[in-house]
């Protein structure tokens, strides 16, 4: 079984390994390595070779666990962001994944991006992975006080589409090229264990 932990830096070897994997495409949920500096923001960045030490690795999951804070530093038109990395319970020193719960809506998030975003790396997809990782960000999104929670994804991610629809997900409709469905917080003793 899955379970989502706050990052720490005893995922590092895994979370490199699989960010290799993923070789340089989006991940939804494992927010930014470089955001931007603007008027009221310094920057943030984070490379390959800072994530390789101990020291650029640790400085990651601090800035990982602080987005979650309302007043803690951010590029305009950021909100407070919980990050959650998936690990297994049968092996969890191993990175599966992230998700990320953001604590409220902007404009561009209500069109495309919703309140979790997530993403499993390659080796470890078509197990269930996803659906269980959504099932238990729906319901830290409950505890941050969101009910329901909006979430999104590509109108040609029927992956996606499935896992959002097997934890409930209603659609609402299509906005340029995002489904948008609506999903309930749920009771968590009462989730269906529907896999990927």
């Amino acid at each position: 079984m899955i379970r989502l932990v706050r990052p720490t830096t005893r995922l590092q070897r895994s979370y490199l390994e699989a960010s290799a994997e993923f070789g340089g495409a989006h991940r939804d949920g494992d927010g930014d390595l470089v955001e931007e500096a603007d008027d009221g923001f310094p920057g943030v960045a984070f490379t390959r070779a800072n994530l390789e030490t101990e020291e650029g690795f640790a400085r990651f999951v601090a800035r990982r666990l602080e987005q979650a804070e309302e007043d803690a530093p951010r590029p305009e038109g950021r909100v407070p962001c919980t990050f959650l990395w998936v690990v297994d319970d049968t092996d969890p020193d191993t990175y599966l994944g992230s998700l990320a719960v953001r604590h409220r809506l902007t404009p561009y998030l209500t069109e495309a991006g919703g309140h979790i975003g997530y993403s499993v790396r390659p080796s470890a997809r078509n197990a269930g992975v996803a659906t269980a990782a959504l099932r238990e960000g729906l319901v830290e999104a409950g505890r941050i006080g969101i009910d329901p929670v909006l979430l999104t994804c590509d109108v040609d991610n029927a992956t996606s589409a499935g896992v959002i629809e097997r934890n409930g997900g209603v659609l609402e409709d299509v906005r340029g090229s995002s489904r948008r469905y609506w999903v309930p917080v749920p009771v968590p003793d009462t989730v269906p264990a529907d896999a990927d």
